[in-house]
């Protein structure tokens, strides 16, 4: 299969200050000289940051290991787990395909994802917040059909459980992952027929079931704030990073400080009378993002160009899927220049 990178791509990428002290942490695992080694949980926490991997943040993570840009891409292209084109800005599904799946009901699982979601795998859906592919055996076969969708697995589906889930995936609810038919493990479905002694030592869910519930971040962006950064081969935790040289040449717009609080920007019920501005003509901003801002009553390019510190901490919080792509991107810099007539 010929893997292509997207034809729309941000203008730039950077890790978030956590990411990239957890990235540098990486690279001292191998000998000097040898840093490459790292390319793939790099290229997967950019991955992990952004939803899919962009061409900017392939290079970048090229850049931090001292490799030739194509070599980087050549991994990027090689291995599927690798999304190289945008996902849902809530959720990607990932449907097992093979054997047991298939003979299980696997194709009335791809039906509802081409019914509720798009026609064809790896496009988004027409509000931007699902995506699908089918996949090769992600290992749950006894509780086939099943699916990854985003860091957890959802098993023992039928038509009508995935498209509930879908249903309350869009309604900001993170469904209960594991088996979806009432049975704790993969056990048979009317119950043990043997250990029943250790029934009376469960916990509520079973173990990565109950792993899931107690960190509720199944689809969650990580933006490497969630856990400690520990390196014990260095004798402790790295310390944060400063951000590289070509990150700090961006010049995105500038962070409001500690004792500022972010403010959310008054915004407008509808567009004006002349009608909204491009906003895709803002570097970074496409159809999808537009619509985001569209939602939270942003139209014209002067609304942007006025936003300070604050605003610009609210909103680089509040769009879901693309935070901190407001002061990554400089958009208020463009959008001034854009509100004075020039073309970004």
């Amino acid at each position: 299969m010929l893997r292509r990178l997207h034809h729309d791509q941000p203008a730039t990428f950077e890790f978030t200050p956590a990411n990239l002290a957890w990235a540098k942490g990486q690279m001292t695992k191998y000998p000097e000289g040898r840093q490459a080694s790292a390319i793939i949980p790099l290229l997967w926490r950019a991955q992990e940051q952004e939803g899919w991997l962009t061409r900017k943040a392939i290079e970048h993570v090229a850049d931090m290991l001292g490799m030739a840009h194509i070599r980087a891409l050549e991994v990027a292209t090689f291995y599927f787990m690798f999304q190289l084109q945008p996902v849902g800005s809530v959720a990607h599904i990932q449907i097992c395909g093979t054997t047991s799946c298939m003979i299980c009901g696997a194709e009335d699982l791809i039906r509802v994802c081409k019914e509720k979601i798009a026609a064809t795998p790896h496009t988004l859906s027409a509000d931007g917040k699902f995506s699908w592919e089918e996949v090769e055996c992600l290992g749950a076969c006894t509780n086939a059909p099943m699916a990854q969708i985003g860091k957890d697995y959802y098993e023992d589906l039928t038509a009508e459980s995935l498209s509930r889930l879908l249903d309350e995936l869009a309604a900001g609810k993170l469904p209960v992952p594991g088996p979806q038919n009432g049975r704790y493990a993969s056990e048979p479905l009317k119950g043990l027929t043997s250990l029943k002694d250790l029934e009376s030592g469960r916990t509520q869910y079973n173990g990565s079931v109950q792993r899931a519930m107690d960190l509720r971040d199944g689809i969650k962006r990580i933006d490497g704030t969630e856990v400690p950064l520990l390196t014990p081969w260095l004798g402790g935790a790295a310390k944060p990073a400063k951000p590289a040289k070509a990150a700090e040449a961006a010049a995105p717009a500038p962070v409001p400080a500690a004792a500022e609080k972010p403010k959310k920007p008054r915004g407008l019920k509808a567009a004006r009378k002349g009608g909204a501005d491009d906003l895709k003509l803002i570097k970074g901003v496409g159809p999808k993002l537009e619509a985001l801002l569209h939602g939270l009553g942003y139209f014209h390019f002067d609304q942007i160009a006025a936003w300070g510190p604050a605003e610009v901490a609210w909103v680089d919080d509040n769009l879901e899927g693309f935070k901190g792509r407001v002061s990554r991107d400089g958009w208020v810099a463009q959008a001034r220049e854009l509100a004075e007539g020039g073309k970004g």
